[in-house]
């Protein structure tokens, strides 16, 4: 059985290729590497790699990036490369000592003046530490909340300067440097994309990234800006809105409009949850899967998913639940994130992960859907695709292939809940990486000309035959268009019994 929910995996130094010297090679060669962790990703069956502007260098993405792509070409398979922007992330400047445990009903000062102008400088004390945000004085006032470290401390607001915000510890607990500042109920200034970003965006353009990931957009002006700015730089991949701050889901017509903005909504739920309390953050988790998929966008569910296996090599049971919940829900991926990055498991994370989205996907509940069946279509494409889908769940068909320029009518398809597997047959990698993250979607290389054949419907079985997902006697669905090379072209639906082709 083919897994369905796509799995998103963080690259970092416990997946980077290692020079063989350091690897236990016999001789020390710059150019040669031992890509054992990063293969071993690969078998376990990642679809989707995450880069993470927040850390390393040009020189490591760059690395990364091709590495992964050179090695899941040799092993046959195709992976999708999403990069993450850091966006405006307030962190608390550096200690001297390296960290400070803050008492409960301790002061605490957030100074603008101290860290330095980069936050470099280690000159934090057990009274104050400086922050990388200079505005936030401005932003806060006596009374609000002040998260630290995702939440595990928590400062009250006392007193205001332009330069300082005087607080009181209400939740104690060990502080230590870089960590995130979030005010509880949201609400910052800080724009959603920064001079970093600026720069990151160009070098994703460079790199063909397949997906570009906004963080802390407040709206969808700030998806607009960030898809304008990619597609001058020469990027071609999808826009990302993780869903993370207050302001995203103050109410349903603004989140509604950054999910239509984008083509790939994440939930990001580490710093959604501080801003809204973990409280709300399941029927809110809930409400934007439902949404995204109503709105006919992927949506990938994301944070502490399986956490645990940082360093234990099988998840909680309480990990277990939510990775399958999350499924059973319809999210198209599920993500990892410091489990593969930094974990000393990576890849039995994403087999464990494998494992408990097959699982949940045997359940009914998860290959059903009533989605769009009184919706009226703008497209012709998307009708086809619609109802191909629709003859798929009630006549018992083994496959669908999808000849495709771009990939949408596969995305359309995957809106509808089924355990069909959806072939994308296309002749453009960009397509191929970029159907990686669809729920239900393989992607299957072609020849150029494969329209022009007059066998196109033989060629294709012959591919699925090759596969091994089709038999003599079964049903499979066709769509293609008249043209090859047209952008939303897709006008036919043919189904065909194998053996009488």
């Amino acid at each position: 059985m083919h897994r369905r929910t796509k799995i998103v995996a963080t690259l970092g130094p416990a997946t980077d290729p290692l020079p063989l010297a350091e690897a236990g090679g016999a001789e020390a060669d710059s150019e040669k590497y031992d890509y054992t962790a990063m293969d071993q990703l690969i078998d376990a069956g990642v679809d989707v790699v995450r880069v993470n502007f927040s850390h390393g260098t040009y020189a490591d993405h760059k690395r990364q990036i091709e590495s992964i792509r050179s090695r899941a070409w040799q092993r046959g398979r195709q992976v999708g490369v999403l990069m993450d922007l850091m966006g405006p992330k307030i962190r608390t400047c550096k200690f001297k000592n390296g960290q400070v445990n803050l008492e409960k009903d301790a002061r605490f000062t957030l100074d603008t003046t101290m860290g330095g102008p980069d936050g470099s400088i280690a000159d934090g004390t057990d009274s104050a530490v400086g922050i990388t945000y200079k505005d936030l004085p401005k932003d806060v006032k006596r009374g609000d909340t002040l998260l630290l470290n995702d939440g595990m401390i928590q400062l009250r607001v006392e007193e205001t300067t332009t330069t300082q915000i005087h607080c009181k510890v209400t939740q104690a607990g060990v502080l230590s440097n870089n960590k995130g500042i979030n005010k509880l109920g949201g609400g910052l200034s800080a724009k959603s994309l920064t001079e970093k970003d600026l720069k990151d965006i160009k070098f994703a353009a460079e790199l063909e990234a397949d997906y570009l990931a906004i963080s802390f957009p407040r709206d969808e002006h700030d998806i607009h800006e960030a898809r304008k700015l990619f597609q001058e730089a020469g990027g071609t991949g999808g826009i990302v809105a993780k869903i993370e701050r207050a302001e995203a889901v103050a109410s349903d017509d603004i989140l509604k409009a950054i999910i239509i903005a984008s083509d790939v909504v994440m939930v990001a739920r580490g710093d959604l949850g501080v801003e809204i309390s973990d409280a709300e953050l399941p029927a809110y988790q809930k409400k934007i899967i439902a949404l995204s998929r109503e709105l006919n966008r992927v949506v990938i569910t994301a944070t502490q998913m399986m956490e645990s296996m940082i360093y234990n090599q099988i998840p909680s049971r309480a990990e277990v639940f939510d990775v399958a919940n999350a499924v059973l829900d319809g999210t198209d991926a599920v993500m990892l994130s410091a489990e593969t990055a930094t974990g000393k498991y990576p890849s039995l994370v994403v087999e464990a992960m494998d494992r408990i989205c097959r699982s949940a996907e045997k359940q009914p509940r998860a290959r059903k859907s009533h989605h769009r069946l009184d919706s009226t279509f703008e497209k012709a494409d998307e009708a086809i695709a619609l109802s191909t889908m629709y003859a798929a769940n009630h006549l018992g068909v083994a496959a669908i292939a999808a000849l495709t320029e771009s990939g949408s009518t596969t995305r359309w398809m995957s809106r509808i809940s089924s355990g069909i597997p959806i072939y994308a047959l296309t002749r453009h990698i960009a397509t191929r990486r970029k159907v990686t993250l669809y729920r239900g979607v393989y992607p299957v290389s072609m020849p150029p000309d494969i329209n022009e054949n007059d066998d196109v419907i033989g060629e294709v079985i012959d591919e699925l035959r090759r596969r091994g997902s089709v038999r003599e006697g079964d049903l499979v669905i066709i769509t293609k268009g008249a043209k090859m090379g047209t952008l939303g072209g897709t006008n036919t639906m043919q189904i065909v019994r194998i053996g009488e082709e």
